[in-house]
């Protein structure tokens, strides 16, 4: 049976930590900064963690990483 491909798209946008949990960055922090709220913005800087549902789904689309 070949390998799989990790989808590429994925694979930029997703990181596995130590213990297996998809970390991500939040979105909506590329331009148009100045009407959104500094607590807003500081709180998108965090890295942020997907939830069981949606952590099964990407780790097919990186089997790899």
């Amino acid at each position: 049976m070949p390998k799989m491909k990790t989808k590429r798209g994925a694979a930029k946008r997703f990181n596995k930590t130590a213990s297996g949990k998809i970390k991500f960055k939040k979105a909506k922090m590329r331009h148009i900064l100045t009407k959104k709220s500094t607590k807003w913005k500081r709180s998108a800087r965090a890295s942020g963690t997907l939830s069981e549902p949606d952590a099964k789904l990407v780790h097919r689309l990186i089997p790899y990483k």
